[in-house]
């Protein structure tokens, strides 16, 4: 009986230890994440823009081949030892996606479409505007799309009008068990995993939703390791008259989606505020992203801007320069829809570049002097 005893008392200072060991290394995880995250003050804003800022204009690294054609929304990834871009193009029907190749990114062959329109009566057989998902988001890291469930993936907006970004645009998932660069037609989920019709719609994008990007959170600062970031418009008095701003969805299974929180992350209450891209750098988050037709900027067309965080759900605006802004012939309009990369030492700031005749292409801003592009955009008498 004694043994018994003795046995069951030192099973449960065992079981006790063991317990204290489990807490102590859940705190040990929690405070490591939190000596992890930066506060984000004055200073450190300005570290990052100094970091990021691309001073810089290289010029067009790619022109539509036709007067009629419009490009738009640059995305960089890169495969063994080379670089790809994804990239929308307009010619009246809608947004489909293509595909091109790089050794140096600033000269880039095209490869072909890897999202085209549908000859049926699908939801988004008329606009597929792809984006990469779950890439390498280290600061002047790999840079390289990561799988999931043995795919690759792309977010998109897809719609069935016709026209620019016309209609009641909703956000789908695309995925592919094939090598991602080559040009070849992506799978699709079969329906969009957020509409603006939708019960669960907010005042912020119950009218109508565009760019998206998707990242894979390791440390789970919302409870779910992915994250989309898409801006939308919105507004529950007047539908369809709201400013477009920048809010978050999570997911467990890159499938099903559902909105995070009660409002938007990025939102200047007039004009637009969009197309989000997020790289991580040195313990703190960065967004890249555009503004147009803010409040206190009327006339100042459209404008990178960024802003900073340390758990990817609240985000501090900077309130500096632009990152980029208009000042060429080639973006005398719109200098607008971030994505940059760093490597060998340099930042690489693509952006669309919009000029005073509507031609649309794609330029790159950079942090060292590279010399100017050649390229220019089509002209001829209207």
């Amino acid at each position: 009986m004694m043994r018994s005893i003795q046995y069951f008392m030192g099973l449960a200072i065992l079981i006790g230890l063991a317990s204290a060991c489990s807490g102590s290394k859940s705190e040990s995880g929690e405070n490591a994440k939190k000596e992890a995250s930066r506060e984000i003050t004055d200073e450190v804003m300005e570290e990052v823009y100094e970091e990021i800022k691309t001073p810089y204009k290289y010029g067009l690294v790619k022109v539509p081949p036709s007067n009629d054609l419009k490009m738009d929304c640059p995305s960089i990834f890169k495969k063994d030892g080379k670089w790809y871009m994804t990239y929308l193009i307009y010619g009246g029907r809608g947004y489909e996606t293509y595909l091109a190749e790089s050794n140096d990114l600033l000269h880039w062959e095209d490869k072909g479409k890897i999202m085209s329109f549908s000859d049926t009566t699908d939801w988004d057989m008329n606009q597929k505007a792809g984006y990469i998902a779950l890439q390498d988001m280290e600061w002047g890291g790999s840079y390289e799309l990561n799988k999931y469930d043995d795919k690759y993936w792309m977010s998109y907006f897809g719609g069935n009008s016709r026209g620019y970004e016309a209609g009641i645009l909703s956000i789908g998932m695309a995925y592919t068990e094939k090598d991602p660069t080559t040009a070849h037609e992506w799978e699709r989920l079969e329906e969009p995993v957020l509409t603006p019709t939708e019960e669960s719609a907010r005042w912020y994008d119950n009218s109508t939703m565009y760019k998206n990007s998707v990242i894979r959170d390791k440390e789970e600062y919302t409870g779910h390791p992915f994250i989309m970031y898409y801006n939308a418009r919105g507004d529950s008095i007047n539908p369809g008259k709201g400013a477009e701003r920048i809010a978050m969805a999570v997911s467990d299974d890159m499938k099903n989606w559902e909105r995070y929180g009660d409002g938007p992350l990025i939102n200047h209450h007039k004009g637009i505020s969009g197309d989000a891209y997020i790289q991580k750098m040195n313990g703190l988050y960065v967004m890249f992203y555009f503004g147009a037709f803010w409040p206190d900027r009327e006339g100042d067309g459209a404008f990178n801007r960024f802003a900073v965080s340390n758990n990817l759900i609240d985000w501090v605006d900077w309130e500096g320069e632009d990152l980029i802004q208009p000042s060429e012939d080639y973006d005398a309009v719109f200098a607008h829809k971030s994505f940059v990369v760093k490597h060998d030492g340099v930042v690489y700031h693509y952006y669309c570049a919009v000029n005073e005749k509507h031609q649309r292409g794609i330029a790159v801003a950079t942090s060292k002097d590279l010399g100017k592009s050649e390229l220019t955009f089509i002209r001829h008498e209207e």
